[in-house]
């Protein structure tokens, strides 16, 4: 079989929870696992691929050693991989913060900026986040509100649901909230510049670095582009819905709920990567059957042709 499962790096920022290790089964020692970085070939965290004749092998070495024909022709505008996918657990707030767009990132950081989508699997009741700003305001009083403490009385504070789904543009001011667990779908990039922290420490006992100076240049003061929720309603097709959730040029993101099968096909314009939310899911393809439990992430490589995905429950089909 030519597609394979990864499995992810870990990060143990201060915020995360345990949810990934104990209802994901997540192999992970860490005692916050705050996120897995499912699809990843960035420096700061790599998958692995898990399946298939080359288990144990680092996905950014596989990608390098098979070349782009297994990103598929709509990734020829990209000169480095272009996506990253995690899942995040929220126990606590997570920073205010805010990530530039590519002009930026290039040019300050070395690195694309960063787009994003969420996409909300569980959270406790009443939870919420923040997703730009009420109203539009300026500068000099973004900057003055970091300063005295009283930027979250004009930011934009959303309730959440499970099923629901955010476009974060670049430069679009947001802070996942305590008590959600979210799927990402990202550009590829780790660059965060972070401008409210809730009075917290980091590990060394000192206030964690605020990057003041940058959200200011990059940051949108405005309420968010796009209203919260899928891009398009669901299409029903035989065993299954499908709802486009978020399409940009990074990325396409569509919700499979699944009652039978569905039929995919990555020709040569996009490998495609399957997330699944389903207690167990199977991919079937050239004959041979690869399950997926919940939280585990598959790669299809372009040109790879038909596949079927049979069960139910819920899925993310990531393409570009």
């Amino acid at each position: 079989m030519k597609a394979f499962k990864l499995t992810p790096a870990f990060t143990d920022y201060l915020w995360g929870g345990t949810r990934l290790r104990d209802e994901f089964g997540k192999d992970c020692s860490y005692d916050k696992v705050a996120e897995s970085w499912e699809l990843s070939c960035h420096p700061d965290g790599q998958s692995v691929i898990a399946t298939g004749p080359d288990a144990g092998m680092k996905l950014g070495d596989y990608l390098e050693r098979e070349g782009r024909r297994v990103w598929g022709s709509h990734c020829d505008s990209f000169d480095r991989f272009p996506i990253l996918i995690k899942l995040i657990d929220a126990r606590d707030n997570l920073s205010v913060q805010v990530h530039p767009d590519d002009e930026y990132g290039l040019r300050v950081e070395g690195e694309y900026g960063k787009t994003e989508m969420w996409y909300v699997v569980d959270c406790d009741p009443g939870a919420s986040l923040i997703y730009g700003f009420q109203k539009e305001i300026t500068k000099e009083e973004f900057r003055s509100r970091i300063a005295d403490n009283t930027l979250l009385e004009v930011v934009n504070t959303v309730p959440v649901h499970p099923g629901d789904t955010f476009f974060i543009e670049a430069g679009t001011l947001h802070a996942i909230g305590a008590g959600i667990l979210i799927a990402e779908i990202q550009q590829n990039s780790n660059t965060t510049y972070r401008v409210y922290d809730f009075g917290r420490v980091g590990a060394d006992g000192k206030p964690r670095t605020l990057h003041i100076d940058k959200a200011v240049d990059v940051t949108r003061l405005g309420p968010p582009q796009r209203p919260v929720g899928a891009q398009e309603k669901p299409v029903a097709g035989e065993g299954y819905t499908s709802a486009l959730l978020a399409g940009c040029p990074n990325f396409t993101v569509k919700e499979l709920t699944l009652s039978g099968h569905f039929d995919g096909c990555a020709d040569e314009t996009s490998f495609h990567t399957i997330l699944s939310l389903a207690e167990e899911l199977v991919l079937e393809m050239e004959g041979e059957r690869l399950p997926l439990k919940r939280g585990e992430t598959v790669f299809i490589p372009a040109s790879s042709g038909s596949y079927r995905l049979t069960g139910s429950g819920k899925a993310l089909l990531t393409t570009i």
